[in-house]
């Protein structure tokens, strides 16, 4: 009975060998964790089997200038010309050591994407203010509060998802695989071309196209700092621009 006990309990201590793991055991193992742990975070595994749904990954030459390459593009005019005071797209900015051009790609679409947004609020802010026919046009207040005096403020669930819908299907297209680069747009995306163009404005010609780019960023940027005076104006005074 004792030797049928002793083997017993010698076959569980052989299958717990954590159990009975000495210190040496113990450390081994905090080393491993502690190297996986400095290992890079990685969104998700791709396999190479269907690494084909993706797009070929974008490719950068080894001398590449980012700073360089940020002067190729549309939005450069006088009197500033090339302005960039805080480096973004300088050689030696980046979580690598400097931007790529995936990343100088995401300034260009994000600075695009404000700008006309901008230019929308920058129209729509003062003529609300002075034309507002919706909801009985029993609304006449400061644009900066007029959306509390409406039904709209109860829906802004539906109105984020609105635009959630909106911004998935206009970067889907446009963003580097984020196994490849994060935050990044691919080389072989337009900045700001998202196919819709119904009045056909869109110049054929380079130059004339470039020209074009170049102009509708600088209205962009003049509306982004206008939008923004207006409703630091109106949160201060409390009342319409033009009262």
């Amino acid at each position: 009975m004792l030797v049928s006990q002793s083997i017993t309990m010698l076959s569980i201590a052989a299958t717990t060998p954590l159990s009975f793991a000495g210190p040496s055991a113990v450390a081994s193992f905090s080393r491993a964790a502690a190297v996986r742990m400095d290992e890079p975070p990685v969104f998700s595994e791709v396999d190479e089997d269907v690494r084909g749904y993706y797009r070929t990954p974008s490719e950068q030459a080894e001398d590449f200038n980012p700073n360089t390459f940020a002067q190729t593009l549309a939005g450069i005019s006088p009197p500033l010309g090339f302005f960039d005071p805080a480096g973004f797209c300088s050689p030696d900015n980046g979580a690598d050591g400097a931007a790529t051009e995936g990343k100088v790609r995401f300034y260009r679409e994000v600075e695009i994407k404000h700008a006309r947004v901008a230019m929308l609020a920058a129209l729509g802010y003062p003529v609300a203010e002075q034309f507002h026919p919706l909801f009985g046009g029993n609304i006449d207040t400061a644009s900066f509060s007029a959306f509390q005096q409406t039904p709209l403020q109860t829906f802004w669930p539906a109105v984020v998802f609105t635009i959630a819908v909106i911004e998935v299907l206009s970067i889907i297209p446009a963003f580097e695989n984020p196994n490849i680069e994060g935050w990044a747009i691919r080389t072989d995306h337009a900045p700001g071309d998202l196919g819709f163009d119904p009045l056909g404005l869109k110049p054929t010609d380079p130059a004339e196209l470039a020209e074009m780019q170049t102009k509708e960023l600088n209205n962009g940027r003049l509306a982004m700092i206008a939008i923004a005076g207006m409703v630091v104006q109106e949160g201060v005074t409390g009342a319409k621009l033009f009262a």
